[in-house]
């Protein structure tokens, strides 16, 4: 039975892993029906992205408006974004359309094979025009870097450099630690009133390609089904280590998770 509906914008991968595809997978296993709007084709696999067609931002355009003004939505989750002129096509058209929406904003930068995602003069834009509309921001600790302009190499520095973030006028950072060393990782949602730490042990396995999109995606989906945010991200932190242990071993490089609904 669907629950809630959650557009999604942002790029494809062809090897199922990430993107549009680990997203649209997500939404399924919480029961939230997806719709799209793909900023971007990749070829890619396990080994890497072998190539970036890009979408037109008058399309993404034209696919945004067809989707809000029909099907419309209960939340809205970002991906890649990967030019300036596409971010401003994303914030234009939810002015437009879905002005008070919620919004999850996975300010994805490089893949997990070290490719670039997102052009350099695009950080800017997303920094000044897309983070003050998002209802969460979640970065991994390499985009925390950028967008906080600090070196990160603990958690209270997790902390100061997610509230860096949130000066740029987000609703709420999660940020998370799987970039930092030890066998306990912590992820921190900080918001204007309290912080909250999730705590996962790490996982020894290559298996992680789209991580980032799954947790981004799980969220907004417990968003589109009225979950308070922190219960939210309790859910989809739990939902991401679930698909990390069940990944398919799939591929000879950083394999896809495995999606499957928490028990």
């Amino acid at each position: 039975m669907i629950k809630g509906r959650l557009l999604i914008i942002a790029g494809s991968d062809s090897g199922g892993g990430a993107g549009i595809q680990a997203d649209i997978k997500t939404a399924t296993c919480f029961g939230v029906f997806a719709t799209t709007a793909i900023t971007a084709l990749t070829a890619q696999n396990t080994l890497g992205v072998q190539g970036i067609f890009d979408v037109p931002p008058a399309f993404i355009a034209q696919q945004i408006q067809s989707v809000l003004t029909d099907i419309g939505t209960d939340a809205i989750k970002t991906g890649m974004l990967h030019s300036r002129a596409v971010i401003e096509t994303v914030v234009n058209s939810l002015q437009q359309y879905a002005p008070n929406a919620l919004l999850v904003v996975d300010p994805v930068m490089v893949a997990k094979g070290g490719a670039p995602l997102l052009q350099p003069d695009a950080i800017d834009t997303l920094k000044n025009l897309l983070l003050p509309r998002a209802t969460l921001v979640t970065p991994n600790i390499p985009e925390a870097e950028i967008l906080s302009g600090m070196k990160i190499c603990t958690p209270q520095d997790m902390q100061t450099a997610g509230e860096r973030i949130l000066g740029l006028g987000c609703q709420a950072v999660l940020m998370k630690g799987g970039h930092l060393e030890g066998e306990t990782l912590v992820d921190y949602l900080i918001t204007p009133q309290a912080t909250h730490a999730f705590t996962a042990q790490k996982h020894h396995t290559r298996h992680t390609h789209g991580t980032g999109c799954t947790y981004a995606a799980a969220i907004a989906a417990g968003l589109a089904q009225n979950l308070p945010l922190t219960q939210a991200v309790t859910t989809a932190h739990a939902f991401v280590q679930r698909a990390i242990k069940n990944a398919p071993n799939l591929g000879q490089g950083q394999g896809p998770l495995g999606h499957q609904p928490l028990p």
